[in-house]
């Protein structure tokens, strides 16, 4: 008789096991927020209106992520249950149909790509200079996109099975890379081109596809609960596309909600300035360092939720949701410490103007307020995710970002005239996020976990 193997996640002690499964991916994440400071830092060295037009890009740039990682939740939650079922035939079907997606969503964005771009930048702003700088950054990022949707995909497969330190190492290549040659084509160093903003997006996307080919390798080679084949691939069960998506839409949606409120908040600031804009990029790049470690912990933690509700172990789920949620706030209460008392260093890092400074400063240390909160919500959003209840977690990111944030923030705006005042929609908006994640979270406990 085969002895059948028990996975890490129905047997590691849980604390050890959320550490073990999370460490990996916040480690690469803090490698990939860093990278994203860097990028800006040197972006900004070119200067303010490249720091702009880089902000300006972000929402379609964002939905690219959204659609690739919205995907990878939807593999992610089917793979590790079937895993915890001992339905091999499931997860492998997973697994393949999930490389057949991230070819045809990259195809979409290359289109995209080549006949949006422009016309995207323009719609938030008339200066020539960001217009030029914005959609030369779009155009390399949306036409190249096929490494940021294998790297993503592949990665989700080999943090499903609990490979989590393969998928460190894809990521962290990809951030090293972008890294070391950020100001290597930017700046023209060696017998490289001088490319400025066309250098930065380059970068990126030759990290990304870097990253995407060693995903590949791991998978091949450590991935031993997967099996790829091209059958699975060219031809994928129409059940398995609707499992993944059922997960995935929501998560998608939810994202892409973000490239909606980036983009409507980048109207609301640059009608002040566009300094203003300047510093919500800056903004976003910094609250990365803190956000990004948060969100390893829950990519850790959901396919531990998965795993354990597939396998009916009810104690293991109360223990891994305790010790996340906590972890997550102590975690986000760094990032509050830090913007509350070094504003001036942080934005110093992006070559701010005297302007910059003075609206940035006062913009860090409100938003900061509600990093705590923002913690406690993502990681109770890991259960809607894990137990195909994906649906609370978009109806939490409507009412926060589109029903709350870009109406508090234009009603502020124009109450009291100043820039200023826009910045406290972000903590009115997350006490009502956390709310309604916990009165969602309690609805979904009674209704899955206490019947295990």
């Amino acid at each position: 008789m085969t002895e059948v193997r028990e996975n890490k996640m129905g047997v590691l002690p849980v604390k050890r096991l959320i550490v073990s499964m999370s460490l990996p991916m916040m480690v690469s994440m803090l490698v990939q927020a860093l990278y994203n400071i860097v990028d800006s830092i040197f972006v900004s060295q070119i200067s303010e209106s490249a720091l702009t037009a880089v902000t300006l890009a972000f929402p379609l740039q964002n939905l690219m992520i959204a659609v690739a990682t919205g995907t990878g939740v939807g593999v992610n939650a089917m793979l590790s249950k079937s895993l915890g079922e001992k339905r091999t035939d499931l997860s492998d079907s997973a697994a393949n149909t999930s490389l057949l997606l991230a070819f045809l969503s990259s195809m979409a964005f290359v289109l995209i790509g080549i006949f949006g771009s422009g016309a995207f930048i323009r719609t938030q702003t008339s200066n020539p200079e960001i217009i030029e700088y914005g959609s030369t950054y779009l155009t390399i990022v949306s036409c190249l996109s096929i490494g940021l949707f294998f790297q993503v995909a592949l990665e989700r497969l080999l943090q499903s099975t609990g490979q989590t330190i393969y998928s460190m190492v894809t990521q962290l290549t990809g951030a090293v890379f972008n890294i070391i040659f950020d100001p290597i084509l930017i700046f023209g160093l060696g017998f490289f081109p001088k490319m400025g903003v066309s250098g930065a997006a380059l970068a990126t996307v030759l990290g990304q596809m870097l990253a995407a080919v060693l995903g590949v390798v791991l998978n091949l080679k450590k991935n031993t609960e997967i099996h790829f084949s091209m059958s699975g691939i060219l031809h994928p069960r129409q059940a398995t596309i609707r499992r993944i998506y059922v997960v995935g839409v929501p998560s998608i949606a939810m994202v892409s909600i973000g490239s909606l409120m980036s983009y409507t908040m980048n109207l609301i600031l640059i009608s002040f300035s566009e300094t203003a804009a300047a510093v919500f990029g800056a903004y976003f790049k910094l609250q990365s360092f803190f956000f990004m470690p948060v969100f390893g912990l829950n990519n850790g933690l959901i396919p531990v939720l998965a795993y354990n509700y597939g396998a009916q172990e009810r104690a293991r789920i109360d223990e891994a949701l305790s010790f996340s949620v906590r972890l997550a706030i102590a975690i986000m209460l760094v990032g509050t410490f830090t913007f509350e008392v070094f504003p001036t260093q942080l934005l110093g890092l992006f070559n701010a103007s005297e302007n910059m400074r003075a609206i940035g400063i006062t913009a860090l240390r409100i938003i900061g307020i509600h990093f705590p909160l923002a913690g406690a919500c993502i990681t109770l959003g890991s259960v809607f995710q894990a137990f195909a209840r994906s649906i609370y977690s978009l109806i939490i990111s409507i009412a926060r970002q589109l029903l709350v944030l870009i109406p508090v923030a234009w009603l502020l705006g124009r109450i009291f005239g100043t820039v200023s005042a826009v910045w406290w929609a972000f903590p009115i908006a997350e006490t009502v996020s956390l709310l309604l994640s916990i009165l969602f979270f309690r609805k979904v406990y009674r209704e899955v976990v206490e019947k295990l």
